[in-house]
């Protein structure tokens, strides 16, 4: 792949760990002001140093502010709510963030269904805060879910939550391809009534990663199937989850997406698109709400079978 293409794992997105400390330090002492007096000098130290982010997210907000309609602010704005984000995980898995300023849409989707005992598969996004989901889920006893992640390209940032709270990793499962036995696990655990938690807008690490390509902001992009075959592995209800944070106030989406999946051999290839073009859809819907809550700091625009962007720079 071409510098452009490289492969989100390939980046390490929480390389400023170390700053995020001291950040996290300033915030718990002084309060949330001083942390961002001292947050965009550090920003700009990262976004004048890393290219290639900076790159990525130029190109996010030219393409989001061209099919809003709206004048968006620089880079500099969408890497200090990267670092809001950071802060807000900190903060919630140290116990200091006020969890009533969270506004919930649509939980009584999931209420019901673990009342009932019946599990799901909860595909997410790299919008706002996903650690909310997964700090609601231990303060509501009757939502337990499990969070597939690939998390060794962040290990250092993994390891400083852990430091501030060893249950941030207690309901997470690495993964980094789904074997026969992963997908057991997963099944016996959405029996019980609990849901999996999937991303379902970056690229799998793998050297041939299954995608289908459909529209995005107004121009192709590569979007992962594996969250919708997984889906027509374990044969459950599948749901979609969005956070983002507008007006100071976080919120945080569930959406039913599918009562089951299945995928027919004919026109395989044709069914996936069609459920990645759906959530394609539902994301886009979510990020024009908030244009700078969006964290994919790599090209992803880039289609890997042309080894290009789609887009001039």
């Amino acid at each position: 792949m071409s510098a452009r293409g490289l492969h989100w794992a390939s980046l390490n997105e929480f390389s400023f760990v170390a700053g995020m400390r001291f950040l996290f330090w300033i915030c718990r002492v002084f309060g949330r002001w001083p942390f961002r007096l001292v947050l965009y000098p550090v920003l700009a130290w990262y976004v004048f140093t890393k290219p290639l982010p900076r790159r990525a997210s130029r190109e996010y907000l030219r393409r989001m502010a061209a099919h809003s309609g709206r004048k968006l602010p620089g880079v500099l704005r969408h890497f200090a709510a990267f670092g809001e984000s950071i802060l807000d995980k900190m903060l919630l898995w140290g116990g200091l963030y006020n969890m009533d300023e969270v506004a919930l849409h649509g939980a009584e989707l999931m209420a019901n269904a673990a009342t009932a005992g019946r599990g799901g598969l909860l595909i997410c996004s790299h919008l706002g805060n996903m650690e909310l989901c997964r700090v609601l889920s231990r303060q509501r006893r009757d939502i337990r879910i499990t969070v597939l992640v690939h998390t060794r390209h962040a290990q250092a940032f993994n390891d400083m939550l852990a430091s501030l709270n060893p249950e941030s990793a207690l309901n997470l499962v690495q993964v980094t391809e789904m074997s026969p036995a992963t997908a057991m696990m997963l099944a016996e655990r959405i029996a019980r009534g609990e849901f999996v938690v999937i991303a379902g807008d970056r690229v799998p690490v793998s050297p041939n990663p299954r995608v289908a390509v459909v529209d995005f902001l107004g121009a192709p992009a590569a979007f992962p199937v594996g969250p919708h075959i997984l889906a027509g592995i374990l044969q459950c209800p599948v749901y979609l989850v969005f956070s983002v944070r507008r007006n100071g106030r976080a919120h945080v989406y569930f959406e039913a997406f599918r009562d089951s999946v299945r995928i027919p051999r004919k026109d395989r290839d044709g069914a996936l698109a069609q459920l990645a073009g759906d959530y394609a859809r539902r994301l886009e819907h979510h990020a024009l709400q908030a244009p700078l809550e969006w964290f994919n700091f790599y090209d992803f625009w880039h289609l890997p079978e042309l080894d290009s962007p789609d887009a001039p720079r």
